[in-house]
């Protein structure tokens, strides 16, 4: 088993690097449980896959997706979250009873809500510093909420905008070094914009249901402004032209993309005009940055 996992590496890497990384792995796994060893293997498999894609924390391509994933993860607790602020709202103004509803409930749905929920708590995890718990966890959540909305998808989340965003955002909290995963400044900034990006539309939302407030909705395009604006802050306070942390931030968009198609639009066209947000907010710290430097 350990020599065929050790075929995923590249040749050249193989070639310097396998003998030595056979050797260890078999002394590591040597005394340890059935279960344990397939863990053991799985991360030397995952590893290969990462040097295969040039994923190690010294690469480029290693230092994007650590920077990345912590706004992936709190882009989805920002979806999540809606969701479920919306679904217990509708839950609470209904003239039925809570109980009758609950009981009533669609089994489709119900998994759906749960699933949402894991998503939240684990990226809340994740966020709060405990990366490989969280990020698991909200993994789980996101594989099945896609899975949920490929086989029997709940109402407001219709077509397959949503799961391929989970699916996106799966593969962008993995494809994150172990080396580089937890940053704490990175996981703060991320939190802070999830809140920023989740509070005032649930604020929004509750003042048009009990009509304290003249507008409906905000059409998705809040969360996706602060995400802009995050990484906006990010280049500026690294100095740097605003490219490398808008692109970040554009491939940790699809949850909120997802969010504004599903929740508001149901129609691409508005909400490419959202995430148009991403590369003019990118123009503008770049150009912003020139001026600066000429004076």
């Amino acid at each position: 088993m350990s020599k065929a996992l050790v075929r995923l590496y590249p040749a050249a890497y193989r070639a310097a690097h396998g003998e030595e990384i056979l050797d260890v792995h078999r002394e590591m796994t040597a005394d340890l449980s059935r279960p344990a060893r397939l863990r053991a293997d799985a991360d030397l498999a995952a590893h290969a896959l990462r040097v295969r894609l040039g994923l190690d924390p010294a690469s480029p391509a290693g230092r994007f997706f650590a920077l990345a994933a912590p706004f992936a993860l709190a882009a989805a607790a920002v979806d999540g979250g809606l969701y479920l602020a919306r679904w217990y709202a509708g839950l609470v103004l209904s003239p039925a009873p809570v109980r009758i509803q609950l009981t009533t409930m669609d089994g489709a749905w119900i998994l759906y809500v749960l699933l949402s929920l894991l998503v939240c708590a684990g990226a809340i995890v994740a966020l709060t510093g405990r990366w490989a718990r969280g990020a698991g966890a909200a993994v789980c959540g996101l594989l099945g909420t896609a899975l949920c909305g490929i086989l029997a998808t709940p109402a407001h989340r219709e077509g397959p905008v949503a799961p391929v965003a989970a699916l996106l955002t799966v593969a962008v909290v993995l494809a994150c070094p172990p080396g580089r995963r937890g940053d704490r400044r990175l996981s703060t900034a991320a939190g802070a914009m999830a809140a920023v990006g989740w509070f005032p539309v649930v604020v929004v939302d509750a003042g048009a249901y009990t009509g304290a407030l003249g507008v409906t909705t905000e059409y998705g395009a809040w969360p996706v402004l602060v995400l802009a604006f995050t990484g906006a802050v990010l280049a500026w306070r690294a100095r740097s032209s605003g490219l490398w942390e808008l692109g970040a931030m554009a491939v940790a968009s699809p949850p909120l993309i997802a969010h504004a198609y599903t929740d508001a639009w149901g129609d691409l066209r508005p909400v490419l005009g959202i995430f148009l947000l991403l590369p003019l907010a990118a123009v503008l710290t770049a150009s912003f940055r020139r001026v600066r430097r000429r004076h």
